[in-house]
């Protein structure tokens, strides 16, 4: 598989942007106040982690290392926790939101097939991700 210069630097962009996801969601993991929000932030950051893999071996690149904060402590869940952790929830959907719009421009980009139907498959995740956030504020009386 040869990348033309621009399908090279679309993947770079993508990459940049799911290696941010993937940080931000250890960070907002060890953040949250709620367990389940800590349990979610964490199954999104794995899969997550999966589309920057799959990326780097797209451009055939070694996967970055990177380093996961620990905080598993219980918190009390006050008001400023569920403060806390809508911020967080709000700052997540809106990355969600802005990479799957990344991915719907830049898949027209490839002419290889394969390659539009694997980042399509990560846009596809990048929506359920937006979901399950969505559903979870919802079910704790978060304004989106």
């Amino acid at each position: 598989m040869i990348l033309t210069v621009k399908e090279r630097n679309l993947l770079e962009d993508l990459k940049a942007e799911e290696l941010l996801c993937v940080t931000k969601y250890s960070k907002y993991s060890s953040e949250a106040c709620d367990g389940e929000l800590k349990n979610l932030f964490t199954e999104i950051g794995s899969d997550e982690r999966k589309h920057l893999e799959t990326l780097c071996q797209l451009l055939g690149e070694q996967t970055p290392e990177i380093t996961v904060p620990e905080n598993t402590e219980a918190r009390e869940y006050s008001s400023d926790c569920k403060k806390n952790d809508e911020f967080l929830c709000k700052d997540a959907l809106s990355m969600e939101k802005y990479v799957s719009g990344a991915y719907d421009t830049d898949i027209f980009e490839f002419n290889d097939s394969n390659i539009r139907s694997t980042l399509n498959q990560i846009q596809k995740d990048e929506q359920n991700h937006g979901d399950k956030i969505y559903k979870y504020m919802s079910a704790h009386s978060m304004q989106a």
